[in-house]
């Protein structure tokens, strides 16, 4: 059964999610800046909702991959 540890950052230990949806969300604000760069964003019907599921996905696969548990 797998149990979720607490991640330590300069002695503040803190749930996983907190640093994997803050690295996810400063990915999704990298990826949306050279989307807007390079003119591709005006493809999308909603980009604003485009840009909340590229920040779920983000956060789900750096908790996934990077986050160590």
């Amino acid at each position: 059964m797998f149990i979720p540890v607490e991640v330590d950052i300069a002695g503040i230990y803190m749930p996983p999610l907190l640093p994997a949806a803050t690295l996810g969300v400063l990915a999704m604000l990298l990826t949306a800046y050279l989307l807007n760069r390079t003119r591709l964003s005006r493809f999308f019907v909603l980009p604003e909702v485009v840009m909340l599921a590229l920040a779920a996905l983000y956060t789900v696969l750096i908790g996934t991959f990077v986050i160590p548990t």
